[in-house]
């Protein structure tokens, strides 16, 4: 029988966050920018958990992690409504072709 141990957790923590950067450095469109941020968030998330019940730390992670999991949501709803005033006022939410917001 197969036990899941700390590695297979942080294994399963470095796809979600390779996955996370992946998608934030290489889409153009903000919504995917932000579900990227969204899986480096859980890739954490994931870290918290696993090293309070593999590291005897108490119930830290999981404290830790139900704040990371509140700051997401903020984010999130922060950045989706920049993304939809910023599409009222461009039509366009691709990261690379808004460039006025500086004026």
């Amino acid at each position: 029988m197969l036990q899941v141990g700390l590695e297979h957790f942080l294994f399963v923590s470095a796809i979600l966050f390779s996955l996370g950067i992946y998608g934030i450095v290489t889409r153009k469109n903000a919504v995917m920018v932000l579900m990227g941020v969204e899986l480096v968030l859980n890739a954490a998330n994931i870290n918290f958990v696993a090293f309070s019940k593999f590291g005897n730390f108490g119930i830290n992670g999981q404290v830790i992690a139900l704040f990371v999991i509140v700051l997401a949501a903020a984010e999130a709803a922060i950045a989706l409504a920049i993304v939809l005033n910023v599409y009222k006022t461009f039509v366009n939410i691709n990261v690379d072709e808004i460039n006025k917001l500086r004026d």
